[in-house]
């Protein structure tokens, strides 16, 4: 489970985010690419935008269900 308090600092504010534990293996922006980017000099992956409609919040779920080191949360 992701981690509230370790918030990578690349997170837009909101209720979705990821923590310092993403390896960057590109399935949340595979999953939610309109709401995951990547830092690519520092390796990891984070929310730039929040979900705005019905669409993104089941992609941003499915890829917090997808992840493989359980980095994506969502505060509920």
């Amino acid at each position: 489970m992701a981690d509230s308090d370790d918030k990578v600092a690349d997170n837009v504010a909101g209720k979705w985010y990821v923590d310092s534990n993403c390896i960057d293996c590109d399935v949340c922006r595979t999953t939610a690419p309109n709401n995951f980017e990547a830092n690519e000099d520092e390796g990891f992956s984070y929310v730039s935008k929040q979900p705005e409609n019905d669409e993104e919040i089941e992609q941003c779920e499915e890829a917090m269900e997808s992840c493989p080191v359980e980095a994506i949360g969502d505060d509920g």
